[in-house]
C-alpha cells in the first residue's frame, strides 16, 4: 500500500489529481519533450529541466537545489528516458522537502491536544481565497464533531464580515461580529471570551487583508495578535497564511511580507486546481520552512485537503 492509499480515501486521492491535473500535464508534458531523442541526461537536458522548474513557479534557490541533487546522482549513473528521470526527480523533492521541514504532518483535521478553545488567526491579501478557506475549515472541524466559531475582524470592508457570516450559516457553526469600523483588536479579543464563554472548541479570526505598507501591516497584526494573548494565555495558537497559487512567484513575496510582519506558524495554499502553478509549494515549504497545512483543490465545500508533502509529489509525478 503506498503512503498515499494509506492516507488518503479514493475521494481524496481523485480530488488531489484533479486538482493538480494542470500543473503536472504541463509539467510532465515539458519533460517529455526534454528527453524525447536523447539517450542520456546531459548538461542541456539539466538545464532545460532547470527552466521548466523555474517556470513552474517553483523559484530559483529551490530549482538550483533539486538540480545540484538530480546532478549529483547523473554523475554516477545515465538515465536514458522520461519514467527515469521522473523518478529521480520525485525522489530528490520528497527527501529535499522532508529534510526541511521535519514538523510531523497532519493526518486529517484532529485539533492538536491542549488548550481549549483552540484559536487560529488567519492573515493574507484579499482575494485568496481567505474567507472561502475559514469557511471550508470550519466545515472539516464540524464534521469531526468541534463546536466552531468564526471571528470577523476584518473589519475594513463590510463585505468580508458579510461573507463570513454567510459562511458561519453554511456551515452551522457560531459567529462573532461587531461591524464594519470596529476595532480588529476589540473584535479578536471578544471572539475568543465568547469562545471561552460558549465552550468552543475552536475559534477562527478572519482579518483585513490590506497591505499598504510593512509597519502598518506589522503594527495591526501585532495588536490583534497581543489582545487575543491577553485573554488566553499562549494563544493564538496558530497563526495561519492563506495564500492563492495562481499567482506563482507573488505568492513568495506575500509570504515573505508577512513572515517579516507576524509570526506566521503554518501556510494554506488555495486555487491550486485554478492553473499550472502548483509548484509554488515545493518552492514556498522549501524556502520558507512553514508547514504548508492545507491545500485547496476545488471549489467544494469538502475540497479543502490536509497537505502532505509525499503524497502532493506523489501525484504530481503520477501518469494521468
Amino acid at each position: 500500500m503506498s503512503f498515499f492509499k494509506k492516507f488518503f480515501t479514493k475521494k481524496k486521492k481523485e480530488d488531489l489529481d484533479q486538482g493538480l491535473e494542470k500543473t503536472k500535464t504541463s509539467f510532465l508534458d515539458k519533460i517529455s519533450k526534454v528527453v524525447a531523442g536523447k539517450d542520456k541526461v546531459d548538461e542541456e537536458v539539466l538545464d532545460e529541466l532547470e527552466n521548466i522548474l523555474i517556470t513552474s513557479d517553483v523559484g530559483l534557490d529551490t530549482t538550483v537545489k533539486i538540480i545540484e541533487r538530480i546532478e549529483a546522482r547523473v554523475s554516477k549513473d545515465k538515465y536514458v528516458n522520461t519514467a527515469e528521470l521522473n523518478n529521480i526527480l520525485r525522489d530528490e523533492i520528497v527527501q529535499m522537502l522532508a529534510e526541511n521541514n521535519n514538523k510531523e504532518e497532519l493526518e486529517d483535521f484532529t485539533l492538536p491536544e491542549g488548550s481549549r478553545p483552540y484559536i487560529i488567526l488567519v492573515v493574507g491579501v484579499n482575494g485568496v481565497g481567505k474567507t472561502t478557506t475559514i469557511g471550508k475549515l470550519a466545515h472539516q472541524y464540524k464534521e469531526k464533531g468541534y463546536k466552531v466559531v468564526l471571528g470577523a475582524s476584518d473589519t475594513f470592508r463590510a463585505a468580508a464580515v458579510d461573507q463570513l457570516k454567510i459562511w458561519a450559516g453554511r456551515v452551522g457553526c457560531d459567529f462573532y461580529d461587531k461591524g464594519m469600523d470596529a476595532d480588529p483588536a476589540a473584535v479578536a479579543y471578544e471572539t475568543v471570551q465568547y469562545a471561552m464563554n460558549n465552550n468552543c472548541d475552536v475559534a477562527i479570526i478572519d482579518t483585513a487583508g490590506r497591505l499598504h505598507t510593512k509597519k502598518y501591516l506589522m503594527e495591526e497584526l501585532t495588536k490583534i495578535r497581543r489582545s487575543i494573548g491577553k485573554k488566553m494565555d499562549g494563544a493564538p495558537h496558530d497563526t495561519m497564511l492563506v495564500l492563492d497559487a495562481t499567482t506563482g512567484q507573488n505568492a513568495f513575496e506575500q509570504c515573505a511580507k508577512f513572515t517579516e510582519a507576524t509570526q506566521v506558524s503554518s501556510l494554506a495554499l488555495t486555487k491550486v486546481d485554478g492553473s499550472a502553478k502548483g509548484g509554488v509549494a515545493i518552492g514556498i515549504s522549501d524556502q520558507f520552512k512553514i508547514p504548508i497545512k492545507f491545500i485547496g483543490v476545488g471549489e467544494g465545500m469538502d475540497m479543502l485537503q490536509i497537505f502532505n508533502k509525499k503524497a502532493f509529489v506523489e501525484s504530481l509525478f503520477e501518469k494521468i
